[in-house]
């Protein structure tokens, strides 16, 4: 059955921000051992690295007045709306490889992204 343009954009607008088990208990460490317990990760897009935006995560305990809100597997996600129009749909994973080892952000709505991982063009 072919989804109608409605459908697909009542997804898209409504797009979350997931972080994999992996990711959530590496956060919560990081999280305790700065002692930021009740901390949130803020997402974030930065103008820079060589595809021209960043990815930024950091640690905050109150939400901004225009922040998107998620949860995902105990962690609480803030996001500005600047932000998410570059991140919707994104997941978090973490890794522990010795090469490629640490967060991996996989984002749908990069059309390219440089070979770190660290930043993308959409």
């Amino acid at each position: 059955m072919e989804k109608t343009k409605n459908q697909i954009a009542k997804n898209y607008t409504n797009a979350e921000i997931v972080i994999t088990d992996k990711a959530a208990k590496r956060l919560k460490a990081v999280m305790e051992s700065e002692e930021k317990p009740g901390h949130a990760l803020r997402l974030s897009v930065v103008g820079g690295g060589c595809s021209g935006m960043s990815y930024n995560m950091s640690f905050e305990s109150e939400q901004k007045e225009f922040d998107k809100v998620f949860e995902s597997n105990g962690v609480t996600i803030y996001c500005d709306l600047k932000s998410y129009l570059y991140l919707k749909g994104v997941v978090i994973d973490f890794s522990n490889d010795m090469l490629s080892g640490g967060f991996q952000i996989k984002n749908p709505n990069a059309e390219r992204t440089c070979g770190c991982g660290t930043s993308f063009s959409a």
